[in-house]
């Protein structure tokens, strides 16, 4: 087994101004993966500058950021989560303890907002729609789309999700529970991100994509 069991991988589209913050609070010993998804905004480069390595992925799309960090990954565990700083990396050796001590297949948080987050009804609303559909057609006990999640590099990939854009989670629940998969969930905590402007909620055209991959992905 390697020295480092575990690759945090970050997907980032112009995420330079909450990267070092981000990479500053992931646990020692985790290797930092940031995926650099066509950013214009130096983000390789301050990623670097902070310690992580980087690969980059030029087909647009968060699975598609999220796949080619799972694959450049060289660890036997892989943890995913956002680089825009709303989601802790301190809180991920709960999540891994999961699958390392056999729990779970893939442990996954649940967030929970921290004071001064403003969270959209309709964004709540649609997640817990998506997640009471997860719950009542596919029998995953999730109440929340995975925002931060930890699984076995190779199992994961064996999984074979195929979708390159904002459905990546939704279809990999979905797999996950046609597999057979044990997933636990644990809160975690939510906050406002720390730089740069939201890929979904921050544009028409992002919601409308997201809610599209969703429907499809759940369907």
């Amino acid at each position: 087994m390697p020295a480092c069991p575990v690759t945090v991988v970050l997907p980032c589209l112009n995420e330079a101004e909450s990267l070092p913050g981000v990479l500053a609070a992931v646990p020692a010993g985790y290797r930092a993966l940031v995926v650099d998804n066509n950013s214009t905004d130096g983000t390789a480069e301050v990623a670097r500058r902070h310690g992580a390595d980087v690969v980059a992925e030029r087909t647009p799309g968060y699975g598609a950021a999220v796949h080619a960090g799972v694959v450049a990954a060289s660890t036997p565990i892989v943890a995913v989560l956002d680089g825009d700083g709303s989601l802790d990396p301190a809180q991920l050796p709960a999540l891994v303890a999961d699958v390392e001590g056999g729990a779970a297949d893939m442990a996954i948080g649940r967030r929970r907002p921290t004071p001064g987050l403003k969270w959209p009804w309709h964004a709540r609303l649609g997640t817990a729609a998506v997640c009471w559909r997860l719950r009542r057609r596919h029998g995953l006990p999730v109440h929340d789309i995975a925002p931060m999640r930890v699984a076995r590099r190779e199992a994961l990939l064996a999984l074979g999700v195929t979708d390159r854009r904002s459905g990546y989670p939704l279809e990999l629940l979905v797999r996950a529970a046609r597999a057979g998969w044990t997933v636990t969930e644990r809160d975690v905590d939510y906050g406002p991100r720390t730089g740069g402007t939201s890929k979904v909620s921050g544009s028409v055209r992002g919601s409308a994509i997201a809610a599209l991959d969703f429907w499809k992905a759940i369907s």
